[in-house]
């Protein structure tokens, strides 16, 4: 029998339904996996338990002649962003540890719904805010790919879905949920050499999701290819009453519409993304992806997003601000970290508990996102920032007259080494250049692994759609997949 654990979502929900293995026999497998890859801090909770008992439901229902569902059997990692009924949910913080919900995120049941089993709760950079999962209060996730220069340099997964791009590239699941803000799914899946697709914003419900940035959070899937994000995806979305941004429309079959014929389509080339100093491995690479879409029937065509330049800048005003407002509800009275020193008053104790409970990065930008909310500043940075935003879309808007999709690099460079640039915040906020603009617009867009660098490190390709399009920005996906026919895995160091 092939090894379980190569196997993605796909092979293990058709294999379940067709009786070639139980959803216990999948699952006791990955369970051994997380527990043999402490090495990595993947997770912050292991359900091993809770995974098994899904896992003989399924089975029970496969055997009783019933639909077991598209996620059917299916093994996956859950990002510890998404609330999940009678297990500890941290946001990767200290001010939410021990944190135990008593009510489960519309994601995360839409799944269990759909037949997929919790192997446990993934790391993560603190309330999402990061580039490299290293402000984690429970420790540095690490990637499981090396360079090939024999050092042993530990490299950043990406961020903030740190957790859930190394579960998924070390074989520790076959899928797992991610959060976007800013990056945080195509970055990192980016850097560990898996696919992840942030749909367009109100496709997932955020509801019993803690919150980073609420007019950019988005939730999507990340797996081993186009097809198994397309299953999960289809499992996630949906319209959610509990969610004022969710989107009121029919969800797709994603999966049966694939293809990666592409005639007839256009695909834009921003020439604003080309930088000086770019990586030449990384252009060498972008220039292989437009060859890949003209050999799958595409015309490439040159395109412009002329306020390119202002969406990181906006990004670190807006995003900010929304933090700030969001992360005021800690104050140590509700739920999770209270910190009371002796004699101290209401004030004094919300003081002890935020600066007890937050971490550095996650203070940085609550203290950027009150500044630019406060009077004198607000019109001069937020309402500014705004009206940026608006010009990015109007940008896309414009370029999506012109072409269907929009190639680009998903990040600036290959995954670097833990604490490179951890002491120098602006080098690390740069590394989601490319993902931003499409987050401001609230498009769909996914990255691709494309091929390794001379240092056998994985590089994506980013993939941007029209609004509502996640079927052509997939279909691109999986035209370059087709093409770039990556097999590629980390080879097993840990433990």
């Amino acid at each position: 029998m092939t090894n379980l654990t190569d196997l993605g979502v796909a092979a293990i929900r058709d294999g379940v339904k067709a009786g070639d293995f139980t959803s216990r026999e999948v699952t006791e497998a990955f369970n051994a996996n997380v527990a043999a890859a402490t090495d990595l801090n993947a997770f912050i909770v292991e359900t091993p338990e809770i995974a098994l008992q899904a896992a003989d439901l399924v089975d029970a229902d496969r055997a009783a002649g019933k639909d077991i569902g598209i996620m059917g059997g299916v093994p996956i990692g859950m990002k510890d962003l998404f609330c999940t009924r009678g297990v500890q949910t941290t946001a990767g913080s200290h001010i939410l540890e021990g944190f135990t919900p008593e009510y489960e995120s519309t994601v995360s049941h839409n799944l269990w719904s759909a037949g997929a089993v919790m192997l446990g709760k993934l790391n993560l950079d603190q309330f999402a805010m990061g580039s490299s999962n290293e402000t984690s209060y429970f420790g540095n996730v690490i990637n499981p790919w090396k360079r090939n220069d024999g050092g042993n340099a530990a490299l950043a997964p990406g961020g903030s879905s740190g957790g859930s791009s190394t579960a998924v590239a070390a074989r520790l699941a076959p899928a797992a949920t991610g959060t976007d803000t800013g990056g945080s799914i195509r970055q990192p899946a980016a850097f560990t050499g898996i696919t992840g697709v942030k749909p367009t914003y109100g496709r997932c419900s955020r509801w019993g999701v803690v919150a980073f940035a609420s007019s950019l959070d988005q939730a999507g899937p990340m797996a081993r290819d186009t097809r198994d994000c397309a299953i999960m995806l289809e499992a996630m979305a949906g319209f959610d009453p509990k969610d004022s941004t969710s989107l009121d429309m029919a969800v797709p079959n994603w999966e049966a519409a694939l293809s990666g014929d592409l005639k007839g389509k256009k695909v834009g080339i921003p020439r604003e993304y080309r930088m000086d100093g770019m990586d030449a491995e990384i252009e060498a690479t972008w220039e292989q992806g437009k060859q890949w879409l003209r050999d799958a029937g595409a015309e490439v065509v040159d395109i412009s997003l002329p306020h390119t330049k202002y969406a990181l800048p906006a990004y670190y005003i807006i995003a900010p601000a929304e933090a700030s407002s969001n992360l005021a509800r800690y104050d140590g009275l509700r739920y999770g970290l209270r910190e009371l020193p002796e004699g101290a008053g209401l004030q004094d104790m919300y003081a002890a508990t935020r600066a007890e409970g937050f971490g550095p990065e996650v203070k940085r930008r609550v203290m950027i996102g009150t500044y630019v909310l406060s009077a004198g500043f607000y019109d001069a940075y937020y309402t500014q920032a705004q009206k940026v935003r608006t010009l990015i879309s109007r940008d896309f808007d414009n370029a999506f007259k012109e072409c269907d999709v929009i190639l680009a690099p998903t990040c600036p460079s290959a995954a670097f080494g833990l604490g490179d640039k951890s002491s120098d915040p602006l080098a690390m906020y740069l590394n989601d250049v490319f993902a931003v603009p499409a987050s401001m617009a609230g498009l769909p867009a996914m990255s691709v692994p494309a091929g390794l660098n001379s240092q056998g490190l994985p590089l994506g390709l980013q993939i941007i759609g029209k609004a509502f399009d996640e079927q052509g920005v997939m279909n691109a996906g999986l035209a370059i997949e087709e093409r770039a026919n990556f097999v590629a895995k980390p080879e097993r160091w840990w433990a």
